[in-house]
Order: C-alpha cells, then structure tokens, then sequence
C-alpha cells in the first residue's frame, strides 16, 4: 500500500558499459514504477526505495562454430540492488541481478548495442520489480 517511490541514480561501476546505460537504466526502472507500480515518484523519501549501481557489463563468445570461431556474442548487465521498504521492513533486500542477450557475431557490438541495453535492461527491471512488489 505504498504511495510513494524514490529511485536513486544508478551510477555506472563497470568499465566496460557505454557511458549511456546508467540513465537508461535509472528512467526505465521510474517507467516500470509508474506504469506498473501505480505510485507517484518522489525525488527523496518515497516509501519504497530502489538505489544501488551497474556492476557489469561484459560480451563474450557464446556459440562455438566448427572452426573454433564464435558463431554468437552475449552482452551481460548486471545490477547491484538496495530495495528499502519503509512500511515493511521484512520486504527490504540487496541483491544482484544479471540478464542477457545475444547477438551475431557477424555484427558489430556498437551496431546493436542500444538495442541489446534496451531489451536486457527491460528484463532487469521487470525481475526487480517481481522481486521486489510482487505481492502488490
């Protein structure tokens, strides 16, 4: 029964990660609260909280080809998540969670890869949220 929602900026801990995917991320979590959560968002103090970072981001081969050549690359993103309840404090929780996709190794990463961030980060918030607010 919490009506409000504060989101901290999830600041970006992985070399790797295009500089974008911190902002990315940080609105598409503010989306799902708002479209799914039906809670108003608030820039400090929200009854529930969501704060943590990017910790990963990582491509590597993931289908082998006769040759020894990959066939398909896979983009990982992880998150680390602090979830505070301020009404129930049994629901608190600090995890991670890790979500990919996998591309052609015939393309380029840079060709596919706001799209790939799109789509796994979709998949990120959609577990946090199921984590966190799934007796809602």
């Amino acid at each position: 029964d919490a009506k409000t929602a504060t989101v901290f900026y999830f600041k970006n801990e992985a070399s790797l990660a295009k500089p974008t995917v911190s902002q990315t991320f940080t609105e598409a979590m503010k989306d799902i609260l708002q479209s799914q959560g039906k809670v108003d968002l608030v820039d400090k103090g929200g009854e529930i909280q969501f704060e943590g970072q990017i910790t990963g981001y990582a491509v590597a081969p993931v289908a082998l080809q006769s040759n020894d050549q990959s066939s398909a690359n896979r983009l990982t993103i992880t998150v680390f998540v602090k979830f505070t309840n301020t009404k129930e404090g049994s629901k608190n929780f600090e995890t991670s969670f890790s979500r990919f996709a996998d591309f052609p190794s015939s393309q380029n990463l840079s060709s596919v890869e706001d799209q790939l961030i799109k789509e796994i980060t979709d998949q990120l918030v959609q577990d946090i949220f199921n984590r966190a607010l799934s007796d809602w």
